[in-house]
């Protein structure tokens, strides 16, 4: 086939001889979609390594693992959950940063042989230096972040979202290519700051605006922080009405909070709090039950991979560094896991 192509020929014609050996082989095609395909958002509160050399603020160096030990606990009880219940996709709130995202992918790899890949791009939370990533299996075919134009920046109606990250995922189905896109976000804390949040959810959505009135694949992610509950959304709350798009004058452009269709008694996502800051939602194509495309099934809030020992640790923020380790619960959220068919 090389030697074909060697022959003198009108340069347009070796091209397309090039495009064709390259379908022949396959090199065109997308990855083979997993079977189901799941996406999970985890908060995995303060991951963050034993090196302080690379952080700067205070409350960064106060919160990184205090010593070695601790951190090798972190890492690899977190990496053991997540070899429990195997997401195509994680999406990570509350990392350090590129590196221990590297670790736990290694981790996977070499105590559980499960091979994942990192997305990563910092973010500009000096605060915190908290970050977001993707942790995934297969697909992804570009990362991204975005900032807001200046018409969005003068209009005030927006407040930047300083720890995010968005992946374009693809899978080869039959004759045809099925496309993902996933925006994971952490968004401002506490109930004081829903002013900034309802402006975050706002830039959140008008990201993804376009591609879910184009009928496309679309998810919003993460710890949004929210305080308004699955299924008793309202207009005047502190940004999940905004984020759904139900603020927009059409229809067309809304998400689907999929918490909503969780148990009543099993949509508390906070180890502490009876509260639901951990979402995924999803573009009305892929609430389809029948046909092609990806297809809707559950979601499950996953706290039995977060809670260890006797139940839940009430006084986690108290004893994070202090309690027994095999007592110690991993995080203050619980990972949230959706599972979809490819059809």
């Amino acid at each position: 086939m090389i030697r074909t192509l060697s022959v003198s020929r009108p340069k347009s014609l070796r091209c397309l001889s090039f495009i064709g050996a390259l379908l022949v082989c396959g090199f065109a095609s997308a990855d083979t979609p997993p079977e189901p395909l799941t996406i999970a958002t985890w908060n995995l509160e303060w991951f963050f390594d034993d090196n302080l050399r690379d952080n700067y603020s205070d409350v960064a160096k106060e919160q990184s693992s205090t010593s070695q030990e601790e951190w090798l606990w972190k890492l690899n009880t977190t990496a053991s959950a997540i070899a429990k219940f195997k997401p195509t996709i994680l999406l990570a709130q509350e990392i350090e940063g590129r590196e221990v995202m590297y670790a736990l992918a290694t981790t996977l790899k070499d105590r559980h042989n499960l091979s994942y890949r990192v997305a990563f791009i910092d973010g500009n939370d000096r605060s915190t230096e908290q970050d977001v990533a993707i942790l995934y299996q297969s697909g992804l075919v570009e990362f991204s972040r975005r900032e807001q134009n200046n018409e969005m920046f003068r209009s005030r109606e927006f407040y930047n979202l300083s720890k995010h990250v968005i992946g374009r995922f693809e899978w080869q189905v039959a004759d045809r290519t099925e496309s993902l896109t996933v925006l994971n976000v952490h968004l401002r804390a506490t109930a004081e700051a829903s002013e900034p949040r309802i402006k975050q959810c706002k830039l959140a959505h008008e990201w993804m605006r376009r591609q879910i009135e184009r009928g496309e694949n679309v998810i919003i992610a993460g710890d949004l922080n929210v305080e308004d509950l699955a299924g008793d959304v309202k207009a005047d709350g502190d940004g999940m009405h905004w984020v759904l798009g139900r603020g927009t004058a059409t229809s067309k452009d809304d998400l689907v909070d999929l918490l909503e269709k969780a148990p009543i008694d099993k949509r508390r996502t906070h180890l502490i709090l009876e509260r639901q800051f951990d979402r995924i939602l999803a573009s009305p194509a892929m609430m389809k039950t029948e046909g092609t495309g990806i297809l809707f099934q559950k979601i499950e809030v996953l706290s039995e991979h977060n809670i260890r020992g006797q139940g839940a640790d009430l006084d986690h923020w108290d004893t994070r560094y202090t309690k027994p380790h095999q007592e110690r619960d991993i995080s203050d959220h619980h990972p949230v896991m959706a599972t979809f068919l490819i059809r």
